[in-house]
């Protein structure tokens, strides 16, 4: 069990004081919503400790009971909802099975009476550093308790339509695996929990803490804010046409290649006009279309692990660092080097 912790007596926002992660629990809460995004956080703590240097994150587990059982039956102990923050404090909301989070128990009530009245004035306050998280469903919650109004987040691909619903007044975000907006984010589900962890810690430790963070946790693929809660990789895969999952396989693969349509017919085994029929029936793409979206995901990838947008280009496929910036301007705007991460001052 994880043992409950008391808060310090510290002076709210003192520089000195490590950064308060309050996890809020109900029950039933899924476990690797707390575990992933509270074990991103401890590693930073131990990579400073080994550099002599103090805790960054102190983390906290509260919940309207001193205990409760989690998703998968592990109970965990809990310190009681405090009245008030004695340090800079970043409260994380997380989800539950999607069997619990239409039932308003009196602890999800508790709860949001909590975050209305202790929390809602925290993101009001303009000197406040704290900040709001939220897991996979603990969107709704934050929700319920109106907490998002007039702001962008989202939640797991599965609640977007109970939560478009059940909040009118916020703007919700489709297929992406975070959104931040302001002292907010919110985040598509479980996993997506590490990849918010790991863009908060390289903005307050630096993009080389991050990075030593996620191969810590053998973290493949850190994703962004741009990512999609589905990979392109898959997007388009969820059918059975065999001559198109062979051609699909090729370009991610090697999407440098110099593919036209009669490369990838050839791969497919059918002929092209067979082939763009197939693609467009299955996928609701052409091949072209889809060789586009892979480009242009491999080249961001690049770009936010350190590689220039000329080497990127190259690497994905691009004829040149100019036909990668328009793509990129067309899909999100801006441009590449927005994306290039920050050197850290050491």
């Amino acid at each position: 069990m994880l043992p409950a912790k008391s808060a310090p007596d510290m002076k709210l926002n003192d520089p000195a004081a490590p950064l308060d992660v309050l996890f809020v629990v109900a029950p039933h809460s899924l476990l690797l919503d707390i575990a992933g995004a509270a074990e991103a956080f401890r590693l930073v703590n131990t990579r400073l400790a080994e550099q002599g240097k103090r805790a960054q994150f102190r983390l906290r587990f509260a919940g309207p009971a001193p205990s409760v059982a989690t998703s998968v039956g592990l109970p965990i102990q809990l310190e009681p909802l405090p009245d008030a923050f004695e340090t800079t404090t970043w409260v994380v909301l997380v989800g539950q099975p999607s069997v619990h989070v239409r039932r308003a128990t009196p602890e999800v009530l508790a709860i949001a009476h909590w975050l209305g009245k202790v929390m809602r004035p925290r993101l009001a306050a303009a000197d406040s550093a704290d900040r709001l998280l939220t897991i996979c469903s603990g969107t709704l919650l934050a929700a319920r308790s109106g907490l998002l109004n007039g702001r962008s987040c989202t939640t797991h691909h599965d609640m977007l339509e109970l939560l478009k619903s059940s909040a009118p007044r916020v703007s919700v975000v489709s297929n992406r695996v975070f959104v931040v907006d302001g002292r907010v984010a919110s985040t598509a589900g479980i996993t997506a929990g590490i990849d918010l962890a790991l863009h908060l810690i390289a903005e307050e430790c630096g993009e080389a803490m991050a990075v030593n963070v996620a191969q810590d946790m053998v973290v493949y693929l850190r994703r962004s804010a741009r990512d999609t809660e589905l990979s392109p990789y898959l997007r388009h895969r969820r059918h059975s046409a065999a001559a198109v999952h062979r051609v699909q396989e090729a370009i991610c693969a090697a999407p440098e290649r110099e593919w036209n349509m009669p490369a990838m017919a050839a791969i497919g085994h059918v002929t092209e006009r067979h082939l763009l029929r197939l693609f467009v029936q299955h996928c609701g793409l052409s091949p072209l279309d889809f060789l586009r979206s892979i480009r242009l995901e491999r080249a961001r990838q690049l770009i936010e692990r350190g590689a220039s947008v000329a080497q990127a280009a190259e690497t994905s496929g691009y004829s040149s660092s100019l036909h990668l910036r328009r793509a990129w301007k067309r899909q999100w705007g801006g441009s590449p080097r927005n994306a290039q991460p920050r050197r850290s001052i050491s």
